[in-house]
C-alpha cells in the first residue's frame, strides 16, 4: 500500500446511521491502514451552518417521529422530483468549503455517507479530472431514495444484495456496485463468547432499546414484565427522567431489570441478548443483524425505515409488533415450545449478518487508491 493514504469521510446528522457509517468506516481504515492511511470524519453541514443545522436536524427528527405522514410526503418528493437540485444553490457556502479541502488535503479518496454530497461533488469543476476516488456508502436498505444515485459516484456500496437488485433496477450500473454490508463497528467481527439458545436454564433475555416514544416506555415495559421466564434489559440513553420512570415501573412490577443510559457496550448487549425490541433505525437494524440478534420492530418510520423492516420481515428474522400487546405475545411466541421460532430466526438472521463489513469497505477504498 503506498504510504500515507488520505481518505476524506463525510457525513451529516440527519438521521444516525450516516454518522454511524462515517465512524465505523475511519475506525476500520485506520485498522486496516496500519499506520498508512489518514481518515478525517466531517460534518460540513454542521461545520458550515452551526446553530441553522441543529434546528433543522431537530426539525428533521421531530417529522419522521411525530409527524410520519408529513415526513413521507417530502421523502417522496426528494426521490421523485429534482427538488433536491434545484435547492443545491442554498448549499453554495458548504460547496466552497468542500472544494478548498480538496484543494488543500488533496484526498486520495472520499467516502460519503449522505447523498447530498455527490451533488455537491459533481459542481466542483465539472468536467475536470478529479484526483480521487468517489466511494457511497448506502446506509438505507431496499427502499432506496434516488437522491442515492441520481448524482454520480465511482462507487456504490450497498449494504445487502436485496438493495443491490433495487439499485440495479433503478438503472445503477452494476460494476460500479458492491454489497459488503453496512459498515458496523469491527467490535462485532470479534469472536465472542457462544451465545447460547434461550431456555429455562440459560435464561430469555430481551433488550429494550427506547430511542423514540420515551412517554409509552414504562408502559410497554410494565406489560413485558408480565411475561414469566424472560430477563428484560433496558436503554433509555442520556434521558435521566426516562431512567428514573423505568426503575419506578421495574419497582412496582417487583422485577430486576437491568438499565442503562448512553453506553459504548451496544454491540456486547446485543450479541448477549436473544431478542431486541425497537424502531426501524438503519444503523439499529444492521447492528442487530451484525449480532445475529433478531428483532421486534416497534415502529417503522414511512420511506426510509421501511426497507430496513422489509429486509429483517422478509428474510424471516424478527417482526414488525407496533402496539403493547403485539409485543408481549410475539416475545411469548419467540420462546414458546423451546424456542422454536427464536430459532428460526437466529439461523436466518446468521445467514444475512455480515460483521466484518466495516473492514471489507476500508480495504476496498484503500484498494482503489492504489490504482
Amino acid at each position: 500500500m503506498p504510504p500515507n493514504r488520505k481518505i476524506l469521510i463525510l457525513t451529516a446528522g440527519f438521521g444516525e446511521g450516516h454518522n454511524t457509517a462515517a465512524r465505523n468506516v475511519r475506525a476500520a481504515i485506520e485498522t486496516v491502514g496500519q499506520g498508512n492511511a489518514q481518515a478525517q470524519v466531517l460534518d460540513l453541514f454542521e461545520i458550515c451552518y452551526g446553530r441553522l443545522n441543529d434546528l433543522t436536524r431537530k426539525a428533521y427528527l421531530a417529522a419522521i417521529n411525530r409527524t410520519p405522514a408529513v415526513w413521507q410526503k417530502i421523502y417522496q418528493m426528494l426521490d421523485t422530483t429534482t427538488l433536491l437540485e434545484a435547492t443545491l444553490f442554498s448549499l453554495s457556502r458548504m460547496r466552497r468549503l468542500l472544494a478548498r479541502i480538496i484543494d488543500e488535503q488533496k484526498p486520495d479518496a472520499i467516502v460519503s455517507t449522505y447523498p447530498v454530497y455527490s451533488f455537491l461533488l459533481e459542481r466542483i469543476r465539472p468536467g475536470e479530472t478529479k484526483n480521487y476516488v468517489h466511494t457511497t456508502v448506502v446506509t438505507d436498505s431496499i427502499t432506496i431514495n434516488s437522491a442515492w444515485h441520481r448524482a454520480p459516484s465511482d462507487y456504490f456500496l450497498v449494504p445487502n444484495e436485496e438493495t443491490a437488485r433495487v439499485m440495479k433496477a433503478a438503472r445503477v450500473p452494476e460494476q460500479r456496485m458492491k454489497v459488503f454490508g453496512f459498515p458496523v463497528t469491527p467490535r462485532f467481527a470479534t469472536p465472542e463468547a457462544v451465545r447460547p439458545a434461550p431456555s429455562d436454564e440459560t435464561g430469555r433475555r430481551v433488550l429494550f432499546m427506547i430511542n423514540f416514544g420515551g412517554r409509552e416506555a414504562p408502559n410497554l415495559l410494565r406489560r413485558l414484565l408480565e411475561i414469566r421466564n424472560i430477563d428484560v434489559t433496558v436503554t433509555v440513553g442520556r434521558d435521566a427522567a426516562l431512567h428514573t420512570r423505568i426503575a419506578e415501573t421495574a419497582r412496582r412490577a417487583n422485577r430486576k431489570v437491568e438499565i442503562f443510559g448512553w453506553t459504548d457496550r451496544m454491540p456486547e448487549l446485543l450479541m448477549s441478548h436473544h431478542l431486541l425490541i425497537s424502531k426501524a433505525g438503519g444503523a439499529t437494524v444492521q447492528e442487530t443483524t451484525a449480532a445475529k440478534t433478531p428483532m421486534i420492530i416497534s415502529q417503522v418510520v414511512p420511506g426510509q425505515e421501511e426497507g430496513n423492516a422489509r429486509l429483517l420481515t422478509e428474510n424471516a428474522c424478527g417482526r414488525v409488533a407496533e402496539s403493547h400487546e403485539e409485543i408481549a405475545a410475539t416475545v411469548e411466541e419467540a420462546f414458546a415450545d423451546g424456542g422454536r421460532l427464536w430459532r428460526k430466526w437466529h439461523a436466518n438472521i446468521t445467514r444475512l449478518s455480515r460483521p466484518s463489513a466495516a473492514l471489507d469497505i476500508a480495504k476496498f477504498v484503500l484498494d482503489t487508491t492504489e490504482k
